[in-house]
């Protein structure tokens, strides 16, 4: 393999003992710079004996053991402050420009199979709780074990990464994800294998998800609430506070009536929607997978036995990821082979059912304040008609009051059971080392944008639904639900007071 040990000169410190490796392009080293020297991999002129190195190619560039490479570039901060832009006319605008004057989100470049990381960012980026925390967040790219030898400290570096990255794609231009790919292959590199043409191997997008969100999950510190209770389960990180569920479990087993039910407690950060030959829709799938049984060593029979296990929901958190599970493992071919099934979910999602009698009962209040707006708007719409008069079914967004969707005693949580989808990462393809990963999110109300790397584009909910599955088409692989919000309007709340 052609691996180097480097120095690396910029100005006047020296970074000895920089691995490198010319399989991969130069962007993955200058990342490895940015993280040692915090210049940005554009601000970086990289040279060799006088050459300079590309961003995609190695050139005439020969490296060996020991060998000094000169680094200049500057950090942001210490950058002059650019010009303002002279007014550029639509017909003069590139594709990436045009998107920023539609206010579209900024694409992200395929770096080589890196679909599925850029799907998870796109879907995960509709979070504001998660935006804000991210802002928030201080501190950059991070290394254990001096200069000489550097080792990532995972962890901080993705949540930096990502921050960074937010932050350059909020200016609306399509960017290369280059740094926090980099980070992801250094902290797992499952996701930095190669195929047997030298380019990255496709990776499973939920496994992506799963782990970015383990990683944040462990420096994004949970916001305060004054109004939980001493006795309340305080929650470590933002993520458990608006991601994270809880069911109540019971095991009981079916062959023998002596031994009595144990009854738990289990955390999620994710549902899963098995999908069977009689599942066609989301809810069928999740309420399957909540009745299932299972095989343990039975104290009361002395021998494995079988047990009913039953899950309810006790805390539903504001933010519900649902993960279809499309894909399992087929021996013959060795690969992670892909049920097609066409499962139908809804734009809006009722949690309800799902849950303990305890959390039905604490949800009711504001289910009945959404029903009580639903009545008074069919009546206004009635009464419209009685008049054949015309006049706007929805409040304008400045005259309505946003109530909180979370219980007092709980930030984060959801206090409805109502859900809106807004975001949907799809795969397209027969196995999950294969294929095309997309995001779809929600921009407001039926507008939705399709980030397909760096394509972005505009489509409408109806194309959404669509997404179920059933072909060769993009299928829903995970769906990641926000919670619904009640908006009463202001006029008919002051005229309600004043009665």
């Amino acid at each position: 393999m052609p691996q180097y040990t480097v120095k690396v000169k910029w100005g006047k410190e020296i970074f000895p003992n920089v691995e490198v490796n010319t399989e991969e392009e130069p962007m993955l080293f200058k990342a490895q710079l940015f993280a040692l020297t915090g210049v940005q991999p554009e601000r970086q002129k990289v040279m060799l004996k006088g050459m300079t190195l590309k961003d995609d190619d190695w050139g005439n560039i020969k490296l060996k053991d020991g060998v000094t490479v000169l680094m200049m570039g500057s950090k942001q901060e210490d950058m002059p402050v650019e010009p303002m832009e002279k007014p550029i006319f639509v017909e003069d605008m590139n594709e990436a420009e045009i998107a920023t004057a539609l206010e579209l989100p900024a694409g992200l470049t395929n770096l080589g199979n890196t679909c599925y990381l850029n799907a998870t960012v796109q879907c995960l980026k509709t979070v504001p709780p998660l935006r804000d925390a991210l802002k928030n967040f201080p501190g950059g790219l991070a290394t254990v074990g001096g200069s000489s030898v550097p080792s990532l400290v995972p962890a901080q570096s993705i949540t930096a990464s990502l921050r960074d990255l937010y932050e350059a794609m909020d200016k609306g231009a399509s960017l290369r994800p280059i740094v926090l790919v980099q980070m992801m292959h250094l902290a797992f590199p499952r996701f930095a294998e190669k195929s047997d043409h030298g380019g990255f191997q496709q990776q499973d997008a939920n496994e992506c998800w799963s782990e970015l969100v383990r990683m944040l999950q462990q420096k994004l510190p949970a916001e305060s609430n004054s109004n939980a209770g001493d006795n309340a389960s305080k929650p470590r990180s933002i993520i458990e506070q608006y991601f994270g569920g809880t069911f109540d479990t019971e095991l009981k087993c079916v062959e023998t009536e002596d031994e009595e039910p144990t009854k738990g407690k289990e955390d999620f950060l994710q549902l899963s929607c098995f999908i069977s030959t009689d599942v066609k829709y989301m809810h069928s799938g999740l309420r399957n997978k909540l009745q299932e049984q299972i095989t343990k060593m039975s104290s009361t029979l002395g021998r494995d036995a079988i047990y009913t296990k039953t899950s309810k929901i006790s805390r539903l958190p504001a933010y519900l990821t649902i993960q279809f599970v499309r894909f399992y493992y087929k021996e013959k071919g060795a690969i992670n082979a892909k049920i097609l099934k066409d499962v139908k979910f809804p734009m809006e999602f009722d949690a309800y059912d799902l849950c303990t009698p305890q959390l039905q009962a604490k949800l009711l209040p504001m289910r009945e304040k959404f029903k009580a707006l639903e009545d008074k708007k069919v009546e206004e719409a009635q009464s419209l008609r009685e008049k054949k008069g015309k006049g706007k079914n929805e409040p304008e967004e400045d005259n309505v009051r946003k109530e909180p969707f979370s219980f007092a005693d709980d930030l984060g949580s959801n206090n409805s059971g109502y859900y809106s989808l807004q975001a949907v990462l799809t795969h397209k393809g027969r196995s999950s080392s294969s294929g095309h990963y997309v995001a779809w999110v929600r921009q407001k109300g039926n507008t939705w944008i399709k980030c397909d790397d760096e394509a972005v584009s505009v489509v409408t909910d109806e194309e959404i639904l669509k997404l179920s599955g059933g072909g060769d088409w993009h299928c829903a692989y995970v769906l990641l639900y926000g919670p619904k919000i009640l908006q009463v309007p202001i006029e008919s709340e002051e005229a309600s007071n004043t009665q």
